[in-house]
């Protein structure tokens, strides 16, 4: 019998060296009814370790984004359960994660702490070299093996020595948390003993500390959606509160009691306030005219004591002084409480008063009463809380002065009934008023109602041909609303803000301009007085509508005679004009709602598409590690078979020569040599899908990659041309005779993205090739025509925040049932050992999962196929581990 190699290989020949057969790469062969070599059980005990390693990985990664998702803006159980799984799975003692502020470093969570080390709340003014300092500067890991050999550890005086002498570290990892351009923070984890952390230890708390930023900045934005909400729901009290106290003036009028009622009550609930009262002036004295939950010992002492406007001390002494808002955060720390003022000492002691606010009622610059709103803690108001009792004593001095208005109707009434005239025109008056707070309290979010209420009543009291609602902007003005026509075409337009005009004045002296004869007024008003001759009006009134100390607008109202205005016109004007500036406010208030509104939509959006995103990303991660588990698996196995076949068809080889030898009948010979022939057919196809099995092992690994290098600003012309080049020139090396014609339509305008760029790289010159294939097998079938010319074209275009990648060829095409199925992994419809069918779905990951773009295919068999890819600019884009980059 001939000798063999000791490796399986052919029969050694009289004279022949012995020398193993040359084989694929991979582990030797051996016979098959052989053990495996030690070296190979060693190289799967390995894989497994690693796949073990991974997996305990991903369940802790799992864990800590459960964490993440039911914490509901707390860090310190996120940190913690981040602390926890890598002191378990890096084998540490101890650590600790510190957030850093640009200064100083504040303890976020520690596990596993010495008891003979506390680990301090904050820390600052560190010395140069401690690992914390270090990490902040250079935004990179510090792995210190043995801190005892650490110059920084010769310091005495350095907090590092006396942090590395009392807790017993001896090795350390400490990992910057990054966040934009800046570190947010560190996480260090620590061993007693001096073992240095593997390269996947040291990557998993990168993994940890990217995550812990997510967290952070999650937090961050639950903690301003709660913030925009409690502003939501703020304002929309305060609107509502607005238009029931509008609502309770419009259907009572002359009734002030139910009105101050129904604002002390809504001003007291709104503001979260114990009580309040509300004061009227009578003389030089305020009486207590309504009370809402004040406590009665209270009440009976604020009636039977003299509130005089004379008062110098304590807070309504301020109030008249500066005839403004008093805000008194503490009864019991102020002064003249102190000195034993003793309206401030009954306060506190009836009323149990700690902090509260006097809003005034102002009048033509008069204090006509004032509302006072008090709380029994310290507790300071808000400034939108102070901003609606402004608004309710604005209403407040409107009530009174309809009441006034409606009561002098009455004494009319009585005393002067033959004065019928009068009285209808103060039943007008006092009807229009109504009738413009109804249209104010059921068009909360509109003026131009409001506006044209006005400028209707207006002109019909005041017995007008016209009347503008004029509306400030910066240096310019508006026609908000206009009633009647007296040769003026009525315009939208912005018109420049004069003095030299009635309206400018009155707005910039923020008081009403009454001009009894317009067309002889002197030069002050000379562009008002051109404007008067050239549309025929002669008496003109401006009334101001003032709020907060600035004039939004003005009620222009022109008499084409000359026919001065009277004082009650004036009054009433001045009514007119404060239940506009209140409509304005109004509208101003409901357009900061709807704008918080859609400000809260979008941040939910936002926080959403992250929270999606993330969740994708680590689901593809732990498929990623699963799939590379098992395709180490099946290599070794894979490369066996493919080894063993190749030797196979050796022996059968050298076993036809041997049987050559043999005599045997010529039917017999030709049994053997068509059973030889056939086993070595059937080795050959082995061979061969063997070939392709292992080129999908190869993409499998690569399909679970997660993450390539780094992404930064690609200028995407430069990247399609490169790739177009790469793919050219390696299809003309790869297959003889290999010919195309490339087209280019790059738009200079493309510009650059936030990419990956060798993931990019990968995904063109994928479909370029899937290209030059298609176009080459139709120019090889018959239906081609000695008239076809292989093309393929590549364009960019610029599209906003994105750019279009297109990729054409004019190939063979897709057919439908296989454009439903081409991004599938595994797919695909060309021979066997010319496709793994992952190609396409690794290139739809790329684009999709990693980069938040998009990929589309438009074909026609037998015609064209083309891929349009779309990639955001500016994307969030999910780099290795999940993180966002």
């Amino acid at each position: 019998m001939r000798g063999r190699s000791s490796t399986g290989g052919k029969p050694l020949k009289a004279g022949r060296k012995a020398t193993a057969p040359k084989r694929p790469n991979g582990p030797k062969p051996a016979r098959p009814h052989k053990s495996p070599a030690a070296g190979e059980k060693a190289e799967v005990a390995r894989l497994r370790r690693e796949l073990n390693e991974a997996q305990e990985q991903q369940a802790a990664t799992s864990e800590v984004l459960r964490v993440i998702s039911s914490s509901s803006g707390d860090l310190e159980p996120v940190f913690r359960t981040m602390l926890v799984n890598a002191l378990r799975i890096c084998r540490a003692k101890f650590g600790f994660l510190r957030l850093f502020d640009g200064k100083e470093f504040r303890l976020g969570a520690a596990v596993g702490m010495p008891r003979t080390y506390d680990p301090l709340l904050i820390l600052r003014d560190l010395d140069p070299e401690d690992p914390l300092v270090r990490v902040t500067r250079t935004r990179k890991p510090v792995h210190i093996r043995d801190t005892r050999t650490e110059r920084i550890y010769t310091k005495k005086e350095a907090s590092f020595t006396r942090f590395i002498d009392r807790a017993g570290a001896r090795s350390l990892l400490v990992v910057p948390m990054v966040r934009g351009d800046d570190v947010a923070g560190t996480f260090a984890i620590y061993r007693q003993e001096a073992r240095a952390f593997t390269d996947k230890q040291i990557a998993l708390v990168t993994n940890f500390a990217a995550q812990a930023v997510i967290a952070i900045e999650n937090t961050r934005l639950l903690n301003e959606l709660h913030q925009r909400t409690d502003d939501l729901t703020e304002s929309l009290d305060q609107q509502t509160a607005t238009s029931e106290v509008l609502r309770v003036i419009s259907s009572s009028p002359g009734e002030l009691g139910s009105v101050f009622e129904a604002m002390l009550e809504t001003a007291t609930r709104i503001c979260e306030a114990k009580f309040g009262n509300m004061y009227l002036r009578k003389g030089d004295v305020f009486h207590l005219d309504a009370a809402h939950n004040t406590p009665p010992a209270f009440i009976e002492e604020r009636t039977r004591t003299a509130l005089r406007t004379t008062e110098e001390n304590g807070t309504l002494g301020r109030m008249m002084r500066t005839i403004n808002v008093v805000h008194v955060t503490d009864l019991t720390s102020e002064e003249f409480y102190l000195s034993g003022n003793p309206l401030a000492v009954a306060a506190a002691e009836l009323g149990g008063v700690r902090t509260y606010v006097f809003v005034p009622l102002i009048k033509e610059a008069e204090v006509v009463g004032y509302f006072s709103i008090f709380r029994q803690e310290v507790k300071p108001f808000t400034a939108k809380q102070i901003e609606l009792l402004k608004n309710f004593a604005a209403q407040a001095v409107i009530a009174i002065e309809n009441t006034r208005l409606l009561n002098e109707l009455r004494q009319r009434t009585n005393e002067l009934g033959q004065r019928t005239d009068d009285l209808t025109e103060a039943l007008e008056q006092q009807t229009a008023i109504s009738e413009i707070l109804r249209v104010i309290s059921s068009s909360p979010s509109e003026v131009q109602p409001v506006l044209d209420s006005v400028a209707e009543h207006a002109a019909r009291i005041c017995a007008a041909q016209i009347v503008d609602i004029v509306i400030a902007e910066d240096d310019r003005v508006r026609i908000g609303a206009t009633f009647g026509d007296l040769g003026r075409p009525a315009t939208r337009e912005l018109i420049p803000l004069n003095r030299a005009t009635v309206m400018g004045r009155s707005i910039c002296d923020m008081q009403p301009v009454h001009v009894e004869d317009l067309q002889n007024a002197g030069d002050e008003f000379a562009v008002g007085r051109e404007l008067a001759l050239k549309f025929g009006h002669r008496t003109i009134i401006a009334v101001p509508l003032l709020r907060d100390g600035r004039a939004l607008g003005t009620i222009l109202v022109r008499r084409a005679e000359v026919n001065p205005f009277e004082d009650k016109h004036i009054t009433l004007l001045t009514t007119f004009a404060d239940q506009a500036a209140i409509a304005i406010e109004n509208v101003r208030l409901f357009e900061n709602v709807e704008s918080r509104t859609r400000e809260l939509a979008q941040s939910l959006e936002d926080l959403r598409a992250t929270q999606d995103r993330l969740v994708q990303t680590e689901k593809l991660a732990s498929l990623g590690q699963l799939t590379a588990g098992i395709a180490h698996e099946i290599k070794n196995p894979l490369n066996f078979v493919n080894n063993f076949s190749g030797v196979s068809v050796e022996l059968i080889d050298e076993l036809q020569e041997t049987l050559s030898r043999i005599k045997a009948d010529d039917k017999t010979q030709t049994e053997i040599i068509d059973l030889a022939d056939t086993l070595r057919g059937n080795l050959d196809k082995i061979v061969q899908h063997g070939s392709r099995a292992d080129s999908i092992v190869k993409n499998m690994l690569l399909h679970s990659r997660q993450g390539s290098a780094e992404h930064r600003l690609v200028d995407i012309n430069a990247l399609v041309e490169e790739s177009l080049n790469l793919a050219y020139h390696g299809a003309r090396a790869e297959m003889q005779g290999f010919n195309i014609t490339l087209e280019r339509s790059l738009d200079p305008a493309a510009g650059e993205a936030d990419v990956f760029p060798q993931d990019i790289t990968r995904v063109l010159l994928n479909l370029i090739s899937n290209g030059f294939y298609a176009a080459t097998n139709r120019k090889t079938q018959a239906d081609g025509g000695d008239g076809y010319e292989p093309t393929l074209a590549a364009a960019t275009r610029n599209v906003g925040d994105s750019v279009e990648i297109i990729i054409r060829d004019n190939g063979i095409g897709i057919p439908p049932e296989v454009k439903e199925q081409m991004f599938n992994p595994f797919f695909t419809t060309k021979p066997a050992g010319e496709g793994t069918g992952l190609g396409l779905s690794i290139s739809h990951d790329i684009i999709v999962k990693q980069h938040g773009g998009s990929i589309e295919v438009d074909t026609q068999p037998g015609a064209y196929t083309e891929f349009r890819i779309i990639l955001p600019r500016k994307a969030t884009i999910l780099g290795e581990g999940g993180t966002s980059a």
